[in-house]
């Protein structure tokens, strides 16, 4: 039975993540920083672990808790938004709390959670987005956001060059109705989801450090 991680499934993809994989028969091991989430986590059937990515000490303990795991597929789903401009610096608040969340709480992760990926020959995923392609920025709309997902993508391809049994990839969910995408968006967490699977399960060693979007297909440049 291939053993699952999914690093931030208290809501949204994450939940989905935890759900879908559990329903497919996998055993599967999630995070969420409450206990409302853990107890979401724990309806599913899955073996719910208490972490804050945002927390450096939350963090550091992650590798004990995963102690002679292999895992097959991580998931890196946790994150933050920012809807602000460039018209504006963002406080040190807000820079670090997105920053804290969406890269350094991946960075982290990845030294204690690679290793397990590595054992199982499987796949380590981070959940990023379309904002934080560089080639694609049009706008200065969630400017920190953007910055944040580019840095994320930059430690994913830096870090799988240190863990060549692993296969890494920074995927897009694309535009997904959650607290953060809001209802107009044209994916559901549930579609998103199954097309993101689809993706993991076919991804390649070559392809490893990429950054794709839900359906497979790279972004130009990365």
């Amino acid at each position: 039975m291939p053993t699952v991680l999914i690093l931030g499934a208290s809501r949204g993809i994450g939940l989905e993540f935890a759900r879908q994989y559990a329903d497919a028969g996998d055993r599967v091991i999630a995070t969420a920083r409450n206990a409302e989430g853990l107890k979401k986590v724990e309806a599913l059937g899955a073996k719910a672990l208490k972490l804050d990515v945002a927390d450096p000490a939350s963090v550091s303990g992650l590798a004990w808790q995963l102690d002679g795991e292999k895992i097959d597929v991580a998931v890196y789903v946790a994150g933050v938004y920012n809807t602000d401009g460039a018209t504006q610096p963002p406080t040190q608040q807000e820079f670090d709390r997105l920053m804290h969340t969406n890269v350094l709480g991946a960075m982290q992760a990845i030294p204690q959670v690679a290793p397990l990926v590595e054992a199982a020959g499987g796949r380590f995923v981070f959940i990023t987005s379309d904002m934080g392609h560089i080639a694609g920025a049009g706008s200065s709309f969630g400017w920190l956001y953007r910055v944040s997902k580019a840095a994320l993508n930059m430690a994913v391809k830096a870090a799988c060059t240190d863990y060549p049994a692993a296969t890494f990839a920074a995927m897009s969910p694309g535009w997904v109705k959650t607290d953060m995408g809001g209802a107009g968006a044209p994916l559901t967490a549930q579609q998103s989801v199954a097309s993101l699977r689809k993706t993991i399960a076919a991804l390649s060693k070559r392809q490893s450090g990429a950054f794709l979007n839900h359906d497979g297909k790279p972004f130009a440049g990365w």
